[in-house]
């Protein structure tokens, strides 16, 4: 098929599926943020640790479901560009199916869930008993969190960024709001925040059915002998698993990084720790992007047309790109003072803008990383992302035994910037075959 109305894959196109979802992402930090602020009203250092280490332990659990955003997006993107509705509304009851049944599975798994988390992540006796206490009342919201995950990504697939971000906007304001009333006003302490969080989630995941209300209007959501066709489900497990994998080895990264850069010392850690920051602000950015991709790929890829798919990757990777470049000059501009407001400790600071030229170039370095992530997960050519990773780790492992030791944590910065390079560059080297693909 040539593309016969290229108005229609426009930069406005582009933004319009972006934006909402870096104004999304940007959200996420306040709630993190009033969590923090509220629990540290009631004038005691444990229960700001309980609910910081209960809510990092109980998002490491979700995050294992994090492909289910992903996977979706790519599966739902072609089935409509294909022009299949009846797969389109099998796919979000499968999604359903799995974030609901994986968070079951967490509720019945808890108790062994949080004992194997406290031997990896210890804590001392007062804040490990707070964190029980705040996992104990947030976990019964965990189907709706990982449902929430297919919802997105079903959401996303048909370029309905803007429901996202309302979801995500009344999600945190009733969060925050809660907070308030349940810690401040109530003094139910960490068990007034976990309380608040869950009520929060059930209630997205009641908006973002909500939002998907014309396709229960229909049938083909529960047209079983499609919806648990086992084919369909094959490829959409084989999807999903690959993606995780991705995730665990691309997690790995990150994690090691801040192992061995424990190793550097306190304040290097602590230095560490605040350029992470750079990078998050970077990936929240970019994410945008890569959703376009991920939604403009995946129908052109299901409606078989390259020319389509091709204009998506180039308009995304244009835009990505150009905001690579405002992140690097606001890094280079303005880095040392956004460290000066992350940071009090002189000495940290002094590290910190030691190594804060790596931040500069990461998102340039980066960005195609995460664009061709993009393109690769509309294309639904997981295998590859999968394969890909792999390599990238490897030689990040490599970089790190040979740098680390001779250059410290210049050596690990090196590592973590190379590991960008070899991603981005080995799924360019795949993309012919992504095209070749799509156009069977």
């Amino acid at each position: 098929m040539s593309e016969t109305a290229p108005e229609r894959l426009s930069h406005r196109r582009v933004l319009n599926i972006a934006i909402p979802v870096v104004l999304s992402n940007a959200t996420v930090p306040i709630l993190g943020a009033v969590d923090t602020g509220v629990v540290g009203q009631m004038g005691l250092a444990a229960p700001i640790g309980a609910v910081g280490i209960g809510a990092v332990i109980l998002s490491a659990f979700y995050w294992v479901f994090g492909f289910l955003r992903m996977g979706t997006v790519g599966l739902t993107a072609q089935a409509d560009g294909q022009g299949d509705a009846g797969e389109v509304a099998a796919l979000l009851t499968r999604a359903l199916m799995i974030g609901l049944g994986a968070g079951v599975v967490i509720i019945v798994l808890q108790s062994a869930l949080f004992w194997a988390a406290f031997q990896v992540s210890p804590a001392s006796a007062e804040v490990e008993g707070l964190a029980r206490q705040y996992m104990a009342v947030r976990i019964w919201s965990a189907p709706a969190a990982i449902a929430l995950y297919g919802i997105t990504g079903w959401l996303i697939a048909q370029e309905r960024t803007r429901a996202v971000l309302v979801l995500q906007l009344w999600m945190n304001g009733l969060n925050i709001g809660l907070d308030v009333w349940f810690v401040i006003g109530l003094g139910w302490g960490v068990q007034g925040v976990a309380l608040a969080s869950a009520i929060a989630e059930w209630s997205g995941l009641a908006l973002g059915l909500w939002f998907c209300r014309a396709v229960f209007a229909g049938t083909a959501w529960r047209a079983w002998r499609n919806v648990l066709d086992g084919a369909r489900w094959r490829r959409m497990m084989g999807v999903n698993t690959d993606i995780l994998i991705r995730s665990l080895l691309l997690q790995a990264i990150f994690v090691s990084f801040m192992f061995l850069g424990a190793g550097q010392g306190d304040v290097t850690l602590a230095a560490n720790q605040v350029l992470i920051q750079f990078l998050m602000i970077a990936s929240y950015a970019l994410d945008g992007f890569a959703f376009s991709a991920e939604a403009l790929v995946g129908k052109a890829a299901g409606a078989r047309n390259i020319v389509r798919l091709r204009r998506a990757a180039v308009l995304v990777w244009g835009w990505g790109m150009a905001s690579a470049g405002i992140l690097a000059v606001t890094f280079a501009l303005f880095g040392g003072l956004i460290v000066e407001t992350m940071t009090t400790a002189p000495e940290v600071r002094e590290i910190a803008r030691l190594y804060l030229p790596y931040l500069v170039v990461l998102p340039l370095i980066g960005c195609s990383a995460f664009i061709l992530d993009g393109i690769f997960v509309g294309a639904t050519r997981s295998r590859d992302m999968r394969n890909m990773m792999a390599v990238s780790f490897c030689v990040y492992v490599v970089c790190v035994l040979t740098l680390e030791p001779a250059f410290g944590n210049h050596g690990l910065w090196i590592s973590m910037l190379v590991s960008f390079v070899v991603r981005a560059a080995t799924l360019a080297a795949r993309y012919p075959a992504l095209e070749r693909a799509a156009s069977r």
